[in-house]
């Protein structure tokens, strides 16, 4: 049985939680139900109802991952968590991205928890999963590159990864994930995290998101939480 673990960073990161749902048989369509845009569309609108005027830093779900990525050497607003991404977004007045049903369903759950979530195609991923160190022979596909970028950016000495028995599936913890299991369409399995570093329920993350992926791409899911007391989890 595969298992997640936080084992190698949660010494310096203490406040670290991770739930992972687990979810199989799912039917992702590619475009948004009615039911969920209306879902995305209110949360949307209470994000921007609850932090319009404020400063970024002063969200506490955007200020604990800035102070975690300042833990591991990451200074500059330039590497932005995924969390603070979609919440400036919001608040810029942009519409939270449309990718696919599933996707789509997970970025309003972030936006409403003030969590990170992330997602990875399970049939893509290789072995057991973890939250760790980068290593010096980690490879990485930034599947947000541009047309005219070199794709391949492995992480930087003392970085936290999220990565698999053969990869590194998200860089700067939760920053930008890797090409290589991006969840599409055809996907029918995925492992996806809703993580939180001392700001946040990722219990209750978990639960809107297996209540979405339920209603929105069907399937089964199950939900294991890993943190200091219980590093490791198998799903």
């Amino acid at each position: 049985m595969p298992s997640l673990s936080i084992a190698e960073i949660a010494e310096r990161f203490p406040d670290f939680r991770v739930a992972l749902v687990v979810a199989e048989d799912l039917r992702i369509g590619a475009a948004r139900s009615a039911a969920l845009a209306a879902e995305i569309a209110a949360a949307e609108e209470a994000c921007r109802k609850r932090w319009g005027g404020t400063e970024l830093s002063a969200i506490p779900g955007v200020a604990a991952w800035r102070a975690a990525y300042k833990g591991f050497g990451i200074k500059r607003t330039s590497y932005r968590s995924s969390v603070e991404r979609l919440i400036k977004r919001v608040l810029a007045g942009g519409a939270l991205p449309e990718v696919n049903a599933l996707v789509d369903l997970y970025n309003a759950a972030s936006l409403a928890s003030e969590l990170c979530l992330g997602c990875d195609d399970l049939d893509a991923t290789e072995g057991d999963l973890a939250f760790r160190f980068s290593r010096p022979d980690d490879t990485f596909i930034d599947m947000g590159a541009e047309a005219d970028e070199d794709p391949n950016d492995p992480p930087k000495v003392g970085e936290v990864v999220y990565a698999d028995a053969r990869h590194v599936l998200c860089r700067r913890w939760n920053w930008r994930q890797d090409a290589r299991s991006a969840v599409s369409a055809k996907t029918r399995r995925v492992a996806l995290t809703a993580q939180s570093n001392g700001a946040g329920d990722v219990e209750v993350a978990a639960a809107r998101v297996v209540r979405l992926i339920e209603r929105e791409c069907g399937g089964r899911c199950r939900i294991v939480v890993a943190d200091r007391a219980r590093p490791i989890v198998a799903f």
